[in-house]
């Protein structure tokens, strides 16, 4: 659904109506979900944590369309002040439903080197809450005011869709053949990037997974068997895909750079995965690292520096994902 007249009534209905049978329907899902909880041996509760966390979702995500419909109802729907501020209330108090409802605990490091600005931030991107994640380390704990380069289907999120296109985003078409048109995007989004801002981009493009990895190191080998010499010994983190991190950087030629790598969100992608995890106490690490610019090049010299910092963070991703196992194992 590429038309907002066709997606937001849908998405906007659908949202509202899942607030509604979700808190009025509360008295029975509570019990059948404990009670399957019960029946498979799961004392954690993964079941009910998980339906918990989308009745206040669902009632986060309709206050933060109520409130965006008022701003527009009161001709503020340019307001940029009101639109970070309403991102930033939003994202925060999901991390807070997070953690009363699941359980998570997530340990930051380094966001107080994301002080100041202007900056380019190149993400790891592992599951469904990245994005949530990162708007959080730099918009409540850093005091930033993040632009993203989001993919397209996250249109499908009725208040990403709304206040995200009000802000100073852009929507990645990954499917688009017009590949000047989605960098000259990313380009102009990033322009005027100053003090207190940043432009927050995931250069893998999709969620990690092993079948991923493989194609896309397949894809290497016969396209740029230079970068798949670099990249071959991948084994957690996807090839980055540079060009629209170079578009970034080429926009803002004064921004310093952060690189954003995280564990414990891995397996996060599907709904699957999430009640897998929460069978257990479930705990994430998120570390930001500052690079000064001029410490990273331009042109061909980026890919190089690219890869090398992805081969960097593939090597603690997996140390800390190893030591997680093994706690595990141990627990």
């Amino acid at each position: 659904m590429t038309s907002p007249w066709l997606r937001r009534p849908l998405t906007v209905a659908g949202v509202l109506v899942a607030a509604v049978l979700l808190l009025a329907a509360l008295p029975v899902w509570v019990p059948v979900a404990v009670a399957v909880d019960a029946v498979r041996g799961r004392w954690r509760l993964p079941v009910l944590r998980l339906l918990a966390f989308a009745l206040c979702w669902s009632w986060l995500e309709a206050a933060g369309i109520i409130v965006a419909t008022v701003l527009w109802c009161i001709g503020q729907a340019g307001n940029l002040r009101a639109h970070f501020a309403l991102q930033r209330w939003w994202a925060r108090n999901l991390i807070a439903a997070l953690r009363v409802t699941t359980g998570l605990r997530i340990d930051v490091e380094g966001a107080d080197r994301a002080r100041g600005g202007p900056f380019v931030a190149l993400c790891r991107h592992a599951s469904l809450a990245d994005s949530l994640v990162s708007a959080w380390v730099f918009g409540s704990l850093a005091g930033l005011r993040p632009r993203y380069v989001l993919k397209k289907e996250l249109s499908l999120d009725p208040c990403l869709d709304i206040v995200g296109r009000r802000l100073p985003n852009w929507f990645v078409d990954r499917g688009s053949t017009r590949v000047a048109r989605e960098m000259e995007g990313i380009e102009q989004m990033a322009r005027g990037l100053g003090p207190g801002e940043i432009a927050v981009i995931f250069p893998e493009g999709t969620r990690t997974s092993d079948a991923k990895r493989h194609r896309e190191l397949a894809r290497l080998a016969t396209r740029h068997p230079e970068r798949h010499a670099r990249l071959a010994g991948l084994v957690r983190l996807l090839p980055p895909k540079p060009a629209g991190s170079a578009a970034l950087l080429a926009a803002v030629p004064d921004a310093d750079v952060l690189t954003v790598w995280h564990t414990g969100f891995d397996g996060l992608d599907t709904f699957g995965g999430i009640l897998r995890a929460l069978r257990r106490p479930v705990s994430a690490r998120v570390v930001v690292e500052a690079h000064p610019r001029a410490t990273v090049p331009a042109g061909e010299d980026f890919v190089r520096w690219i890869d090398g910092q992805w081969v960097r963070m593939d090597g603690v991703v997996d140390a800390g994902m190893s030591a997680m196992a093994d706690d595990a194992g141990g627990a």
